[in-house]
């Protein structure tokens, strides 16, 4: 699901090609390489992400990837003309996605008959409500970030009718580019393992990735000799949680993983286990790999608790991918950040893929069908994040994933990579 580092403010222009027309908290931006040109060679691109709230560490980088990787096709995919949108599904209530407008965000694009291509969601939650309107137009729809298993397979963790309910066409038109959390839970289970724990915590936000990670981390921990002494629903609305942390306490735990995202609680229940048990070691999926909630200074977890936090995420190391060099240095040149959140590759690389996948059909590129199944045709293709191809479920076959630390000035810092060996299998 998500990671960062180090938030990209303001309304940035991705290039003298790239005209951004609308920033700040609006609900959409467009850039095009030719400014919003509508002839009969433009198709239409759109991104659909949270752009307000604790996300944006991740988000903003990420839709800065994706515009560097337009900037540098020109503006264009082959022979067609790129309108690019970017779509906000938070909204400035919630402070993080919100269902309407996640479904107002996908009947946009549904209505749209130059929309060729779709990138989103960010959150999983949020991709339950995308999918289904999508899918009944045809649109491709790749994620950058999702990693719940139930929108692609019926995996243990996924609910009942997952995932034949997201597709009321009887056709896939989903897919993403980051491993599922079946791959991530054992790479979490792996990490406690290594760290000694002997008791886990797990508190889960009850949302779909949040939950279904928690289950799977239940289902997998055998493989990897680790006891789970609780897994517990909280309501992410709570002032606190020291009733609950008492809990864990009484348990015996001595470490403690929160499967959710930032803004549902995570921060506050971590305060309250540290102060419960000092010495519990604090973990986490990619939903809190961000220094939204690793640092004390932007909001996140105290000081104190830094030497105990470890986390996983999708994203490696930057210099070590195939073109993470090439990118940083890219990105370093058009935004002045040298040390991108890691999301920034993965936003890179999702309008990439969309960009080479298009021109490659000539003057198909504008048919939403054929660019779908172009896009599961693929094996293995050379891109920055490395040799991938998609299965016909629409998951990448990718099955790394990155440990982090955090930094003593509270920034997740690479670790090492994780490839669990075993993980749970379709029933």
């Amino acid at each position: 699901m998500r990671f960062p580092r180090r938030a990209v403010t303001g309304c940035l222009l991705a290039g003298a090609a790239i005209a951004v027309a609308a920033c700040g908290s609006s609900s959409s931006s467009s850039s095009s390489g030719s400014s919003g040109a509508s002839g009969s060679k433009t198709i239409d691109i759109y991104s659909s992400l949270p752009l307000q709230g604790a996300s944006t560490a991740q988000t903003d980088p990420m839709v800065n990837g994706m515009k560097l990787a337009l900037s540098q096709a020109g503006g264009k995919a082959g022979q067609w003309t790129v309108n690019y949108q970017s779509l906000d599904d938070s909204t400035a209530a919630a402070g993080k996605w919100d269902p309407s407008q996640c479904a107002a965000n996908a009947r946009k694009v549904a209505s749209d008959p130059k929309a060729v291509y779709y990138m989103g969601e960010f959150n999983s939650g949020c991709s339950e409500v995308s999918i289904p309107i999508l899918n009944q137009a045809g649109v491709p729809q790749v994620s950058p970030a999702n990693t719940y298993v139930g929108l692609t397979t019926n995996l243990p963790g996924s609910a009942p009718g997952e995932p034949q309910k997201y597709y009321p066409t009887g056709t896939r038109t989903y897919l993403r580019i980051v491993p599922i959390d079946s791959i991530q839970a054992a790479a979490d289970l792996i990490a406690m393992k290594n760290a000694g724990c002997t008791k886990v915590a797990v508190a889960n936000d009850k949302e779909a990735y949040g939950q279904g990670l928690a289950t799977l981390l239940g289902l997998q921990k055998g493989f990897y000799g680790v006891t789970i002494s609780s897994n517990t629903g909280i309501d992410p609305t709570a002032p606190n949680f020291r009733s609950y942390a008492a809990t864990v306490k009484s348990q015996g735990a001595d470490c403690f993983f929160f499967a959710g995202i930032v803004s549902n609680g995570a921060v506050q229940i971590a305060k309250d286990v540290h102060a419960a048990i000092p010495t519990a070691k604090v973990f986490g999926g990619d939903g809190v790999c961000t220094d939204t909630f690793t640092s004390q200074a932007k909001g996140g977890v105290p000081t104190s608790l830094y030497p105990l936090t470890q986390c996983t995420v999708a994203t490696q190391d930057l210099p070590a991918y195939p073109g993470g060099k090439d990118f940083l240095a890219a990105y370093k040149a058009k935004y002045g950040v040298s040390n991108p959140d890691p999301y920034a590759i993965y936003g890179y690389e999702v309008m990439q893929l969309g960009l080479q996948t298009i021109a490659s059909l000539g003057a198909n590129g504008n048919s939403k069908s054929d660019v779908l199944k172009a896009l599961f045709a693929i094996k293995d293709r050379k891109s920055v994040l490395g040799t991938y191809g998609f299965d016909k479920n629409g998951d990448t076959t990718l099955k790394s994933y990155g440990l982090y630390k955090v930094g003593s000035n509270g920034e997740p810092v690479f670790f090492k990579s994780v490839t669990p060996t075993k993980t749970v299998s379709a029933p």
